[in-house]
């Protein structure tokens, strides 16, 4: 069972806590990794503009002029895409970049990559994230003291002084429990949580 140590903000280590094994001691499924970052990313993708082809646009019907005779090139149209006002020719459609994941992979996923943090050692639990004034510099003292160079902060319970005193602190990025994900974990160097998080994170992704 995972162990880790309880500081405080001033990074002072206070206990001792065990981790739940089903959360943070499986196995790291890789391929699990891949499949929730490509799920996230693509729904991030914003739906492309849908341009109107020839069977869309207005006009058409009769022939603009008969076939022979005019010293023009035949048409059959006016809304052949060669006119002006005519269809867009392999123009974007509404793409839709959405994909679908099941949850269960995206469970799975989510404690391989806890689990990930704890065998590399980059995972830290504070006891409770508390700051004597809602300045940047004392979350960044915070953060220096606890050896936090890049962290994903997550916290159980939204606290305004946190959010606040970490907002201009570029390195790093604060979420709440129920926002965590993979691409984050994957994409900051270390991960700080509280031990409402810990407890949030055990009830949902436990076996």
């Amino acid at each position: 069972m995972p162990t880790v140590n309880v500081y405080n903000m001033q990074g002072e280590s206070l206990k001792e806590m065990e981790l739940s094994e089903d959360v943070f001691g499986c196995e790291v499924k890789p391929h699990l990794l891949h499949d929730a970052v490509v799920w996230q990313m693509a729904n991030r993708g914003q739906v492309a503009p849908k341009t109107k082809n020839r069977s869309r646009v207005s006009g058409g019907g009769a022939k603009p002029f008969r076939q022979k005779g005019t010293g023009r090139a035949r048409a059959g149209t006016n809304r052949s895409p060669l006119w002006k006002g005519g269809g867009v020719i392999f123009g974007p459609n509404n793409r839709k970049f959405s994909k679908k994941l099941p949850r269960k992979v995206r469970q799975s996923a989510l404690r391989s990559a806890l689990s990930m943090k704890i065998e590399a050692g980059k995972l830290k639990v504070v006891d409770n994230m508390v700051l004597e004034d809602v300045k940047t510099r004392l979350f960044a003292s915070a953060m220096d003291a606890l050896g936090m160079e890049k962290p994903l902060v997550v916290m159980g319970h939204s606290k305004a002084d946190i959010s606040l005193a970490s907002r201009n602190h570029a390195s790093s990025k604060l979420i709440d429990v129920m926002g965590l994900n993979v691409y984050d974990i994957l994409k900051y160097k270390e991960i700080l949580l509280d031990v409402d998080a810990v407890e949030c994170i055990e009830e949902r992704l436990s076996k």
